[in-house]
């Protein structure tokens, strides 16, 4: 553990609440906390009490009284920081808790920046970058299934699991070298063949880790949803049905949607970040085409298509540009305004496009149970709901795996080529590290910064 000096921020949320939180941790925090606080009934000081105790009292501005509190006192390492800690309990009023704080830094701390706590907890071994992340992804949870998968990762299921590929990695690199300084008592004969089943192995762990990291950010962020659609086949009334709000202005007149609308729902435990778009139709309306325009450009980054069709309409010209652009892409089919006559059936559709369908009213709100049901078939299995799969869950994991990955797929080029075994070691060196900075053991300093200044201040 480093020798640091004393950080304190307010912990909890800066507005009106029962309780508020004022945090302190580093080399001092036991004796700035002792200037200020008069105990209730022990005389015995705050540094001679023992770690993981609390204690009632007051904190005190000399004479003055600024609050009844309980003080919980931590010592390193085993606190949230590995450092002394000390955390003040006090009443949630804003004005309490920043003349708390005030005080606090008068007497010796200095104001803590954005996730310096856990920046420490970092930096001090106590968990490893991956951790560190997962502690905003529970924060910013939106779903059950994002808590749970943040929840794996802060205890430690990314670090496992990349730790165990590393020490396959450097066992080889280990095995290598040792092999070319000693020759006469260690064999590389027949290595190669050897080498390449571990790799292979290696790579599919790899290639499942990535496949898993699409999941991991859907369940994170969420699941870039796009309404599309033909003018007035019910895509504003559908959003609205999910807000369970009027969100979207609904009109018998088509057209009526000319811009992109955006709403974050609920659906049985999954996040939908729902975009509603323009009618996609040929049009002459300059404004309209705009819209329409924006309409099909949503669909490129989008999770899920929810493809609206009027079933009580024939399909046309329209819908057959619109099944062209979504050929390539997830969609859900929902075939609306059943409670009217139906001039298009889901075998129409099923004959031109062979995706998945619900036939729904959302003006009688009917058919939203299918539908959800085929969401969690589509977005959530077995293992997800009970948390037994490894998710990275940001671009940088992801970025760092693909180039491990990469530096093991050289490695099989360098034995198809039939180079000497030194050159192995190279590229197995290159994918230990890349898998390093997964963890934060390779990662430079600017970008460390930079991750912790996404958190919030007192975390």
């Amino acid at each position: 553990m480093r020798k640091s000096d004393t950080i304190a921020a307010i912990a909890t949320a800066m507005t009106g609440s029962g309780i508020g939180i004022v945090r302190i941790s580093g080399d001092d925090a036991f004796e700035i906390a002792e200037k200020i606080f008069k105990p209730g009934k022990t005389e015995k000081k705050l540094t001679e009490q023992n770690t993981y105790t609390m204690h009632y009292g007051y904190i005190v501005d000399e004479d003055e009284v600024i609050d009844e509190v309980i003080v919980l006192l931590m010592r390193g390492p085993h606190s949230y920081t590995a450092e002394d800690t000390v955390e003040i309990d006090c009443h949630g009023g804003v004005y309490v808790m920043k003349r708390i704080l005030e005080l606090v830094i008068r007497k010796g701390a200095r104001a803590a920046e954005p996730g310096e706590f856990t920046k420490r907890a970092f930096l001090n071994g106590r968990i490893d970058l991956s951790q560190a992340e997962a502690v905003m992804d529970v924060i910013q949870s939106k779903n059950e299934y994002a808590l749970k998968s943040s929840i794996g990762q802060l205890r430690g299921s990314v670090l496992k699991l990349i730790k165990e590929i590393r020490e396959q990695v450097i066992y080889e690199i280990a095995f290598i070298e040792s092999a070319l300084d000693d020759p006469e008592h260690i064999s590389l004969e027949n290595y190669s063949d050897k080498l390449r089943e571990k790799v292979d192995n290696l790579i599919k762990k790899m290639k499942d880790l990535l496949i898993s990291a699409d999941q991991g950010r859907i369940l994170k962020e969420g699941i870039r949803t796009v309404i599309i659609g033909k003018p007035n086949a019910g895509k504003s009334s559908l959003l609205n049905v999910f807000t369970g709000d009027e969100r979207a202005i609904v009109t018998d007149i088509a057209g009526t949607t000319r811009d992109i609308l955006e709403e974050q729902v609920q659906i049985r435990g999954l996040t939908l970040n729902i975009v509603d778009t323009a009618g996609i139709r040929k049009t002459d309306d300059a404004v309209e085409k705009i819209g329409v325009d924006r309409a099909k450009e949503s669909v490129k980054d989008a999770d899920l298509i929810l493809y609206v069709v009027d079933s009580s309409t024939v399909l046309d010209e329209n819908d057959r540009e619109i099944m062209n652009l979504l050929e390539n892409r997830r969609v859900i089919v929902l075939l609306n305004k059943t409670d009217l006559t139906q001039k298009t059936t889901p075998e129409m559709i099923g004959q031109l496009f062979s995706k998945p369908f619900v036939c729904i009213s959302a003006k009688e709100e009917e058919g939203f149970d299918l539908l959800a049901d085929l969401l969690e078939q589509m977005f959530l299995n077995e293992k997800i709901s009970y948390n037994n799969e490894v998710f990275l869950t940001n671009v940088r994991q992801k970025s760092a795996m693909e180039d491990a990955k990469e530096s093991l797929e050289k490695v099989l080029e360098s034995i198809d080529l039939g180079m000497p075994e030194d050159f192995f070691s190279i590229d197995l060196m290159d994918a230990y590290e890349s898998l390093g900075t997964i963890l934060g053991e390779t990662t430079g300093e600017d970008l460390v910064n930079e991750i912790f200044s996404r958190f919030c201040v007192g975390k």
